[in-house]
């Protein structure tokens, strides 16, 4: 690909490059100071349509260095970028923007780029594929996965995928809680399965252990391997033999529910590795001596907190991390009174292990319950990264099961929840990734069971995907105009990618046009801001833009039909419009590990 070829890949990035030149040339005329910022230029879609294809705020970041007026500034620039030859027309507006409308090639060579990239289109050329250690779902290994354990598992997938395809080195972690009392109550609970299976009574299930019939499996696996020689030991002995078996048939089948959204991880790290359980060397203690020999550990008294009281406040001489020292409201404790640790000193131990393993990017997604832990966590990894290392928290709201507006609250199989595997099985598994990330991951989410399957603009899911299969059912209906169009995608991008395109005149195929090039944008922003979900509404309003071209030139304008019989040259054209949005669709999708389907049935 030449280099003129690579400036239409990515429009915004190219458009940003020739502001620069020209801030530039000011600098050369004595304009602008030289060695001027221009790091905090942007070139963006302006908020409304009319003013324009591209803006850029270049006057109004570089007006205070340069001690002129924003607008001043903005007039002088706008005078050099009405002589580039990508350039239709400049308007400056309000103190300063600068609104730029691109000439119409621009936008059909832009198209063109992503015929010749193909699968490559929004991928950077250049990524540095910078480590990043994205740690998602995360369930304690205690019973079946659930509806809000889904969600985090969508966006975290989804992110890993935004991240690579950004060029970043993903590596997809599950931390197993494995350790504390939680795991103690399965294996009880197990145990009790285990005397049912052996043909015992046992009645209702007691206060305090797990009640679900997911349990009888892992009752009857202890069963078929031990035969009645468990009964014979006490708790002590019994206990950590079921338990070991429990988490590993937990985790088994949370491994197969997570695969049924097509949800895989790389690393499963164990908790009860770093806190000497099972002959385990004491991780914990390691990482509590490592900030204590850099006076980040002390002995001392916690004041008693205003109001109401914390949850972690003690009147008594405690292990505290000095977490206020890395902008947290109160230093921590890391021992609890009877000598164990808290949930907080084994964390810091896990993400010293990130840190340790070389990573410094760090993403955990976590629930919404968990938003008063973030600032000391993340007061940890500047303590023990000595701030060389950035986490970021992503905390998922919860969902709200529906059924036709109805709440869905039982399952069949755990009792007290809906399972994610329930939800897989009803209605999908496209339909549950696109919806789950249909919403913002903090803003609370309804998640219809019966909407979700309907065929109708209303439902996100099935527009898109229609979109891609109405644009594969051109690629087949224009067999007759054009009987030389290759049948498959990467033969046809290329047949397409040497087609004249300046028959694509229309305004709606224009604006389809530029749609189409902000992906590459999109990618980068999305994967900076850790949001997936941006790339759900960009699929949606390009699918929609889409659907309403073809309702216009099926109802209203036939001239504008994507194939016209008579017209060999204009049906390329269309043709390969089309071919954008369907590469587009595809990569998006793929994004959201969901399907791109050629045929809706």
């Amino acid at each position: 690909m030449s280099e003129i070829q690579k400036d239409f890949r990515d429009i915004f990035a190219a458009v940003r490059a020739r502001i620069e030149a020209v801030n530039n040339a000011l600098i050369a005329a004595g304009q602008l100071p030289a060695g001027i910022d221009q790091s905090r230029v942007l070139v963006e879609p302006p908020r409304d349509a009319g003013h324009g294809d591209l803006a850029t705020n270049a006057a109004m970041v570089l007006a205070k260095d340069a001690r002129r007026k924003p607008r001043e500034l903005a007039e002088a620039i706008a005078e050099r970028l009405r002589a580039d030859a990508w350039v239709q027309a400049v308007e400056v507006a309000g103190p300063g923007f600068i609104n730029l409308t691109l000439e119409p090639q621009v936008w059909r060579e832009a198209l063109r780029a992503v015929m010749v990239a193909g699968r490559k289109f929004g991928r950077p050329d250049n990524a540095q594929a910078r480590k990043v250690n994205v740690e998602y779902v995360s369930a304690n290994p205690t019973g079946p996965m659930h509806v809000g354990h889904c969600r985090g598992a969508v966006f975290g997938d989804a992110l890993a995928n935004l991240l690579d395809f950004a060029g970043f080195a993903v590596t997809r972690e599950y931390y197993i809680n494995d350790a504390g009392a939680q795991v103690d109550v399965l294996a009880r609970s197990a145990f009790l399965r285990y005397r049912e299976a052996l043909g015992e009574a046992i009645g209702p299930i007691p206060e305090g252990l797990y009640p679900g019939d997911y349990l009888k499996p892992v009752g009857e696996a202890l069963a078929r391997e031990f035969g009645r020689s468990l009964l014979a030991q006490p708790e002590e002995e019994w206990l950590p033999v079921v338990r070991a078996r429990a988490i590993d048939m937990m985790m088994a089948a949370i491994r197969g529910d997570l695969a049924a959204l097509n949800v895989r991880h790389a690393v499963f790290f164990s908790e009860r590795s770093l806190t000497a359980g099972d002959g385990a060397s004491d991780g914990v203690a390691a990482a509590i001596t490592w900030l204590r020999e850099r006076d980040l550990v002390y002995e001392g008294r916690l004041p008693q907190p205003k109001g109401a009281p914390a949850d972690d406040w003690e009147d008594r001489e405690q292990t505290l991390f000095r977490s206020t020292a890395f902008g947290d409201d109160i230093d921590r404790p890391l021992k609890k009174s009877d000598g164990s640790y808290t949930y907080f000193a084994a964390d810091i131990a896990y993400h010293k292990t990130k840190l340790d393993r070389g990573y410094h990017d760090l993403i955990d997604v976590w629930g919404a319950d968990h938003g008063g832990y973030v600032k000391r966590m993340q007061a940890a990894v500047s303590a023990l990264s000595g701030g060389t290392a950035s986490l970021d928290v992503k905390l998922v709201q919860l969902v709200k099961l529906l059924r036709a507006g109805q709440p869905v609250k039982m399952s069949k199989r755990a009792g007290e929840f809906v399972t994610l595997r329930e939800v897989v099985d009803e209605v999908g598994r496209d339909a549950v990734r696109f919806m789950m990330l249909f919403r913002k991951n903090d803003a609370a989410l309804d998640f219809d069971l019966a909407k979700v399957i309907e065929q109708s603009r209303d439902n996100p899911v099935f527009y898109v995907q229609y979109g891609h299969a109405r644009a594969h059912s051109v690629f087949r209906n224009a067999a007759d105009v054009i009987p030389d169009l290759p049948p498959t995608d990467e033969a046809r991008a290329r047949f397409l990618a040497a087609v004249p395109l300046d028959r694509l005149t229309d305004d709606g195929e224009i604006a389809l046009m530029r749609q189409i090039a902000q992906f590459p944008r999109l990618i980068e922003a999305a994967a900076a801001a850790h949001e997936p979900h941006r790339i759900a509404f960009y699929l949606y309003d390009l699918a929609s833009a889409f659907h309403a071209q073809w309702t216009r030139g099926s109802k209203d304008s036939p001239y504008l039909r994507f194939i016209i019989q008579d017209d060999r040259e204009i049906t390329l054209a269309r043709l390969a419009l089309v071919e954008g949005i369907a590469t587009v669709l595809s990569l998006g999708l793929g994004l959201l590990g969901v399907g791109a389907p050629i045929e809706m049935r």
